[in-house]
């Protein structure tokens, strides 16, 4: 290699550093006012909390099991229910930089769910049963037993984020199934067998086959790495201090032959006659549940032809259309419903998903209040759309 060819790599980077002002006279790498810098503060941890509100979804609630009273007995059982990383992706300094230097702490304050919970359910018990990972079964008998004694069992199961194989999930942290790590469905099994009624919460990086857990456990919660305040978020939906309104941003398949795990399939993806596999998801995409009611009235097309008569509406091939729809909150305590609008295209000739999310909008509503909104519908081509139906867009 000639020596003109470094010269001339070297002199393009000075000329960058150049126009960025890197060796200006005076130049200092921190500015002036670091320490002032604060990249944890209230502003940002207010934030923090609201995204991990929004985002816990909550998919079963049967018979009414949440939001749990505060002088029932609850078990905390799980291997992530006192883990403040299982708040956090991999990505998150703590996992990514901070995992290198232990001797740092983890540089904010990550409550973890034992911690919230126990100043909102003060006759709480705690046993992990298992690790995230490993092969250990010692503790399933003492988590089995606290759950005995309960009143309600909340178990907390999921993964621990890492980088290139340090964790459960994570980059370069692949799985070769969806089973939950470890022995963490062998917990699970246990403690739903002792008929105490049981709150699954799930913190994960992925979403995991449940097999016959969906339908065995009271109450199912899903949270994907919420975040720095996302125990206090999973805590106060638990509680009832918040009402959820998170939706499912993937399908949670029921066993791990439920795949593709997105929604956006062709009409071979779905159950049919051409497989012996039904790939029908335990819960879809879209799916959230809420503490409350909601009513959908007044569905209609406006901008074409047709679209306030309730008969099949053209959209033009070139242009725009508008979808309203009126949200009542028929329950007895104020709520947030996510209206979605969804696609489908029954006549083109290649294959295309059976449906597709085109639009939504957060709705909140005062118990006995009402919402008009209208959701745009964006520029397509060959289509044929008819009246919304309020199932059409609900989270199924």
């Amino acid at each position: 290699m000639s020596e003109a060819l470094v010269d001339r790599a070297l002199r393009r980077v000075l000329i960058q550093k150049i126009e960025l002002g890197l060796l200006d006279e005076g130049w200092q790498e921190l500015p002036p006012d670091v320490e002032a810098l604060r990249f944890d503060d209230e502003a940002s941890q207010a934030v923090a909390l609201r995204l991990a509100r929004q985002s816990v979804v909550l998919l079963r609630n049967q018979d009414g099991l949440l939001p749990l009273a505060a002088d029932q007995r609850v078990a905390l059982v799980g291997p992530v229910a006192d883990d403040a990383m299982a708040m956090l992706g991999c990505y998150t300094f703590p996992l990514h930089v901070g995992v290198h230097h232990p001797e740092y702490g983890t540089g904010v304050e990550i409550p973890s769910l034992r911690e919230e919970l126990q100043r909102r359910c003060p006759q709480l018990t705690h046993v992990p049963g298992t690790d995230i990972t490993g092969e250990d079964t010692s503790g399933i008998a003492a988590a089995v037993q606290a759950a005995a004694d309960a009143d309600v069992c909340v178990l907390a199961v999921g993964d621990r984020a890492g980088m290139f194989g340090r964790g459960t999930s994570g980059e370069g942290c692949d799985a070769v199934d969806l089973e939950l790590p470890g022995v963490q469905a062998e917990l699970v099994r246990a403690v739903l067998a002792t008929g105490t009624p049981v709150v699954l919460v799930v913190l994960s990086g992925r979403p995991y086959a449940l097999g016959d857990a969906v339908d065995r456990a009271s109450a199912v919660v899903q949270a994907f790495f919420p975040g720095q305040l996302g125990g206090q978020a999973v805590a106060e939906i638990v509680t009832g201090e918040v009402n959820p309104s998170g939706r499912l941003p993937v399908s949670v398949p029921r066993h791990a032959g439920g795949l593709p795990g997105t929604y956006l399939t062709p009409i071979l993806g779905r159950k049919s006659k051409v497989s012996s596999v039904d790939p029908t998801p335990a819960f879809p995409f879209g799916h959230g549940l809420s503490y409350t009611t909601f009513e959908w009235s007044d569905a209609a097309v406006s901008d074409a032809p047709g679209g306030d008569t309730g008969e099949p509406t053209t959209w033009p091939v070139d242009g725009e259309v508008t979808v309203g729809v009126t949200v009542r909150n028929t329950g007895a305590r104020a709520g947030t419903e996510v209206v979605q609008l969804y696609l489908h295209d029954p006549v083109a000739q290649t294959t295309r998903p059976v449906v597709r999310l085109i639009g939504y909008a957060r709705v909140p509503v005062e118990p006995g209040g009402a919402a008009a909104g209208q959701l745009r519908g964006p520029r397509r081509r060959h289509l044929v759309h008819r009246r919304a139906r309020p199932a059409r867009g609900r989270a199924r």
